[in-house]
């Protein structure tokens, strides 16, 4: 099922974003369209990634990011013991599961955007290596970093989708559409 922010939201800075954002995630659930669960879970690189595996990382990172911003822990804590498994459907995962999830990940990122106070809010990052220590962002980097993260793997999807089958984006967006492209 595809998403969308109502038009009338996209006028205020957080519709911007949350449009933004979700033209992004539509990038990559138009990546799995009418694959198997095979095609999905396939690499057809070098690299390690499938579009199964890009789907559950990119609900993973956003569920992350929102948790941390609430205050929160994320749902999933990935440590050099199971990092291997952030990219790749492991156990009784499926691509329809994690699109699901990412749904209800997606409704709760847009309903945290919209409830916080303030865009210029923050929260403490991290204390991983990789950040500064005693680091702080705002709600709307926050919502910057989604969009970076989602619109990185949505570059991926489309390259490794082409890999499979030489379907483009503007392919994809006409098959979700109902059309053809062409």
């Amino acid at each position: 099922m595809v998403t969308h922010v109502p038009a009338e939201t996209h006028g205020d800075e957080r519709g911007a974003l949350l449009s933004f954002l979700e033209e992004q995630r539509g990038g990559i659930r138009r990546a799995v369209l009418g694959l198997t669960e095979e095609q999905a879970r396939s690499r057809p690189s070098v690299s390690e990634l499938s579009l199964g595996g890009l789907v559950k990382h990119v609900a993973e990172v956003e569920q992350g990011w929102v948790a941390r911003a609430k205050g929160e822990s994320p749902a999933v804590k990935r440590d050099e013991s199971n990092w291997h498994e952030c990219f790749r459907l492991t156990g009784d995962e499926t691509v329809e599961s994690q699109l699901a999830y990412w749904e209800k990940v997606a409704a709760e990122t847009e309903a945290f955007v919209r409830s916080v106070p303030s865009l210029d809010d923050t929260f403490p990052l991290p204390n991983d290596p990789w950040f500064p220590p005693e680091g702080r962002v705002s709600m709307r980097w926050l919502c910057l970093q989604l969009i970076r993260e989602t619109a990185r793997h949505a570059g991926h999807a489309d390259i490794i989708r082409e890999s499979l089958d030489g379907k483009t984006a503007f392919e994809l967006v006409a098959m979700e559409r109902g059309t053809s492209w062409g």
